[in-house]
């Protein structure tokens, strides 16, 4: 009988057994499409504006276009909390495994307190998110603390279609409780509308095979952005193209005109030929490339092999164990 292959296989030499601080070139980029299922307040300014930025329409046509702007902080900041969430419920539902000093104890009581680990001042430094966003320490004076570097890069993503095209001003009233009545306007909340998409690539370095199966899973399970979360936000997360080679092989804004060109063609078959071309040697971006020979680009059914393998892995008792130990060796090296 035959035995299955992992698609893991085809990452061999871009994939790193164990994290250490001094990184090298090995480079895995997740092409996404964002669509948008509600409405979106992506803004960072007080006066409630969008984020916006003028760019050109496409890479065929460079009339100044403005767009909006789904800013790298945005998209990291709601990632890095679902990835937190993910493995405080893991670590609930296996074993709760709980860093004591310099060791690891495995095997303890089933408690109510995981370890704890948040945004923005108790950052724990010793877990996978910790491993993975990089954390900086909120104590001075103590080398113990030293700072990890992020090995996930994420870059602002850009509206596929123009600003006037993907906007919305809604206006809200407050309604009187005893008179059923709607009073003065209180203000409009300015969003992107439902529908929109936006292309984004986000960009790991010198990565465990732990810490791209966690980057799939928070990809795929978050689904809230942006501000006034509460009453919006959703969006769908798309995976549609994976990139391995020893750099940065293209760029958020790049993917984005270079998809506006090909509005009806918005897959995997499209980010082949624009990196490798159709005989896998002639692609715009693998020419501009610093080492093109070290650049592989997974069709579609590799994609999806990769996203279904990564999905039906189970963060069970050995694969926590295995991340969490990772980090706890990293710490070791960097503070040795």
């Amino acid at each position: 009988m035959t035995e299955v292959k992992s698609i893991f296989e085809k990452l061999d030499n871009y994939l790193v057994e164990k994290p250490k601080p001094l990184i090298g070139a090995e480079t895995v980029q997740i092409f996404l499409i964002r669509e948008v299922l509600d409405y979106l307040v992506l803004r960072t300014e007080e006066d409630r504006q969008l984020n916006t930025v003028v760019a050109p329409l496409s890479i065929s046509n460079s009339i100044p276009t403005r767009r909006v702007a789904f800013l790298a902080t945005k998209q990291k900041a709601s990632e890095s909390r679902e990835l937190e969430h993910l493995l405080r419920s893991a670590l609930k539902d296996n074993t709760l495994y709980h860093l004591k000093g310099k060791s690891l104890v495995s095997k303890i009581e089933k408690s109510d307190n995981p370890l704890e680990c948040y945004l923005k001042d108790n950052l724990c430094m010793e877990c996978p998110r910790c491993g993975l966003y990089g954390a900086t320490s909120t104590v001075s004076g103590q080398a113990e603390r030293a700072n990890i570097k992020h090995r996930i890069e994420y870059s602002t993503a850009f509206s596929l279609m123009p600003f006037e095209d993907v906007s919305s001003a809604i206006t809200f009233n407050a309604i009187d409780d005893k008179s059923i009545m709607t009073g003065q306007a209180l203000g409009s909340r300015y969003a992107v509308a439902p529908a929109t998409l936006f292309p984004s690539i986000i960009t790991l370095k010198s990565i465990t095979r732990e810490e791209l199966i966690l980057t799939i899973k928070t990809i795929l399970s978050c689904k809230s952005y942006g501000a006034e979360s509460r009453i919006g936000g959703d969006v769908r997360n798309h995976v549609i193209g994976v990139v391995a080679a020893w750099e940065e092989v293209i760029t958020s804004l790049e993917f984005a005109l270079e998809l506006y060109d090909k509005l009806n063609a918005l897959n995997m078959a499209t980010v082949n030929e624009l990196i490798i071309g159709k005989d896998g040697n002639s692609g715009k971006y693998k020419n501009m490339a610093g080492n093109p020979d070290k650049i592989i680009v997974f069709n579609e059914n590799e994609v999806n092999s990769l996203v279904k393998e990564c999905v039906d892995t189970k963060l069970d008792q050995n694969f926590m164990e295995k991340a969490y130990k990772d980090i706890e060796d990293y710490r070791k090296i960097q503070l040795s």
